[in-house]
Order: structure tokens, then sequence, then C-alpha cells
């Protein structure tokens, strides 16, 4: 029981994080949970925070849900759509392929990507079905793990002409059906993940809705940037020592 509450902690914590939640906790998952792909966890998780982005923003939610804004709905409709058929495909290749050090490799690899990502924001005044494309397909790559999703979504965002504050709540917005839907599908293909997982998601509920106050003021003012080329770094020097001891 106290592994999966550290688990629904750690996703808590690192979902609004640009370093990637999911690597972080499927990293943990593999060490610390027995027979359980740490992908199918990671993403299981996720439903935890999908419940707190709901309650955080449950007025835009309200607005989206009710047809009052049509502009933001067919954003998250697009980059939904998007998302969910990238990801798909590269679930299917990524989750076989995550057994002992490769999960390390590839998340030292995202890891290193996303730091990338995170220097290289620039405003390019995209706007509508452009910008919901691109935000789509780089949230769609980060069922890689490593490869963070808020990072590679508020880089897409920060490419409009959007406030900090604005790109920080669509990033986070847009995640909540690609979520529900991705959890969904490992639920119904292995419904023993619920067994110990059920624990984690109260508690990746409660510090998520915690910390997001907290991150929404201080994560555009953090680079994380170095935080992610460490982690990366360590992630890829841990999966060397894996192959060659």
């Amino acid at each position: 029981m106290i592994i999966y509450i550290l688990l629904g902690v750690i996703q808590g914590i690192f979902e609004w994080i640009p370093i990637s939640s999911e690597g972080v906790v499927a990293l943990a998952s593999q060490w610390l949970v027995k027979n359980i792909n740490p992908i199918d966890m990671a993403l299981f998780l996720h439903l935890g925070t999908f419940l707190a982005v709901m309650a955080y923003f449950w007025k835009d939610w309200k607005e989206v849900l009710l047809f009052r804004n049509k502009e933001l709905l067919k954003f998250l409709t697009i980059a939904t759509l998007v998302s969910l058929a990238i990801g798909f495909v590269l679930y299917n290749l990524v989750s076989k392929a995550v057994l002992g050090t490769g999960l390390l490799f590839i998340t030292g690899f995202g890891l290193l990507f996303t730091a990338y990502l995170n220097m290289r924001r620039k405003e390019a005044g995209l706007e509508g079905d452009k910008l919901a494309l691109l935000a789509g397909v780089l949230q769609g790559l980060a069922v890689i793990p490593g490869f963070s999703r808020s990072a590679s979504t508020i880089f897409a965002l920060s490419l409009g002409k959007k406030s900090p504050l604005d790109i920080l709540k669509l990033s986070y917005m847009m995640s909540a059906p690609v979520v529900l839907a991705s959890a969904g599908y490992v639920f119904l293909k292995n419904p023993a993940i619920l067994a110990g997982g059920w624990i984690a998601l109260p508690i990746s509920f409660l510090v998520g809705l915690a910390s997001l106050k907290i991150l929404l003021n201080i994560s555009s003012k953090i680079s994380f940037v170095k935080f992610a080329v460490v982690f990366g770094t360590v992630c890829l020097i841990g999966g060397l020592l894996g192959v060659f001891i």
C-alpha cells in the first residue's frame, strides 16, 4: 500500500512540471511494482490528476461542455483526436520495449529532448487549427517515457499569441480528454491494475489538486531545463551500466 501511495504522490506533483511525470512514475513502477507494465501504471495514474484538472478548471469545462466556448471546444477536439491517433500507435510500440534498461534509455533520451524543447520556446504567431494540430501532435508523442507532455504542449502553445498563464491553463486542460481515454484503455486491457492502483488514484488527485495552484504561480518562472538534463543523463548512465555490468 505504501508503494502505491508513493506513486500517487509522485504523479500528483510531477504531472504539472515539464519534466515528464510518465517517465518518473514509469521508472518508479518498474522497480517497485511487479507484474504490471510500468507504462500502463503511469498512464493509469494520470486518471487521478485528470480529476484534479476537471475540479480546478470546472468553470472552464462547464463553458466547453455547454457549448458556450466553441473556440476552446474546437481546439480541444482537434488536439485530442490528433493526440489519440499518434499516441495509440506509439503506445503499442513503446509498451513492448520498456523492459529492463530499455526504459532507462527511452526516458533518458526523452528527458534530454524535453530540455531542448524548454530552451527553444519562441513566439511564432500560430493560431487556431494550426496551433491545435501542433499541440496535439506533440501531446501524442508524450506517450514516450521522458518526453514531457507538459513541456511539449507548453512549447507548442508558446508559438501562439497567448499569455504564460493561458498557455499553462490550456496545456493542463487539453490533457484531460486524452488521459481519460488512455486510462480507460489501459484498464480495459488489464483490469488487474486496479487491484493496487486504486489506492494511488485518490492520492494523486488530492496531491495534484493541492500542488496545481502553487505550480501555476511558479512554473512559468522556473526553468526545469537543468533538472531534465541531469535526470536524463542519470537515466542514460544507468541504462549503460545495466547493459555492461
